[in-house]
């Protein structure tokens, strides 16, 4: 059937030789070491000796929106717009100390868990799991589903990688069949300033960011179904980047009018896109969501 997600293994050409499997690296990196009682130790540490100076000092965050997550209980998935490497330790150190003492970042295996030593750094530092973003893998989702159901939170970047260009890309749906496979509150965050700070291929250039977290998305319902969650998630983020760039009470008119910008930015020329952009960040003034 068209459009259903694959629940068997792809076959392999027959005649055509397999390459060598590097087992321990990649998607088959051994993560659960990292969240034993002595590491969670030494990632709070990390977390707030080491990671938390550095990204007041290179990002200077504004945080909103938390009262939004008061009445949720973990654990939660939490997902983001995503542009830069910045972004996973500028979550982590931003969210509720409650979710941040048990989650996991979901992490590309192909660029966090190509080298042994970069992958021990990942799953310490930021308490990353492997996610193989290059195949649709029922392993990876397995494992997040079990994490889950042992009360671990997930962060996850829905689009798959940063954004090139500023603008956002197209959501993948794993983020939402994890979700009404578990049927855990999805948090919706929106991140903004990072890729100015860090962008790809670029250097760390201090300068300011936000994030702003969202009333949570709940499967069931009209929900319940994997794509219409993912196009929910995707809109709610894109509606807390209106807030983020307008304000509040602007904000809230325009999603209600339907007229919320996309994340992905105007289909246009690469200059346009780059000038649409720079508009966005212009913020007016405004009631901001109430403290």
């Amino acid at each position: 059937m068209r459009g259903t997600f694959p629940w068997t293994a792809p076959t392999w050409p027959g005649g055509v030789e397999r390459p060598p499997v590097n087992r321990g690296l990649g998607p088959d990196f051994e993560t659960e070491w990292a969240r034993a009682p002595a590491a969670r130790v030494a990632r709070r540490v990390v977390l707030d000796g080491l990671i938390r100076p550095a990204v007041a000092v290179v990002a200077q965050p504004t945080v909103t929106g938390l009262d939004r997550v008061d009445a949720v209980a973990a654990p939660a998935i939490f997902v983001a717009n995503h542009a830069s490497h910045l972004d996973a330790p500028l979550l982590l150190t931003s969210m509720p100390a409650r979710f941040r003492e048990r989650v996991v970042v979901a992490g590309a295996a192909d660029y966090f868990f190509d080298r042994r030593v970069k992958g021990v750094v990942s799953a310490l530092a930021l308490g990353a799991v492997p996610i193989d973003r290059t195949a649709v893998s029922r392993r990876s989702l397995h494992d997040l589903e079990d994490l889950i159901a042992d009360d671990w939170s997930v962060i996850i970047f829905p689009e798959g990688g940063r954004t090139p260009d500023g603008w956002g890309r197209e959501f993948k749906a794993g983020a939402a069949y994890l979700a009404t496979k578990t049927g855990v509150p999805v948090v919706p965050v929106h991140i903004e300033g990072s890729r100015r700070v860090w962008r790809k291929g670029g250097r760390i250039r201090p300068s300011s960011t936000a994030v702003t977290f969202g009333a949570p998305l709940r499967p069931g319902g009209t929900l319940s179904d994997a794509r219409a969650l993912a196009t929910a998630m995707e809109r709610a983020i894109a509606e807390l980047a209106d807030e983020q760039a307008t304000d509040w009470w602007t904000a809230r008119r325009r999603a209600a009018a339907g007229a919320t910008p996309p994340l992905q930015g105007p289909a246009a020329a690469t200059w346009r896109r780059s000038w649409a952009l720079g508009e966005q960040r212009r913020r007016t003034s405004g009631p901001r969501w109430p403290k």
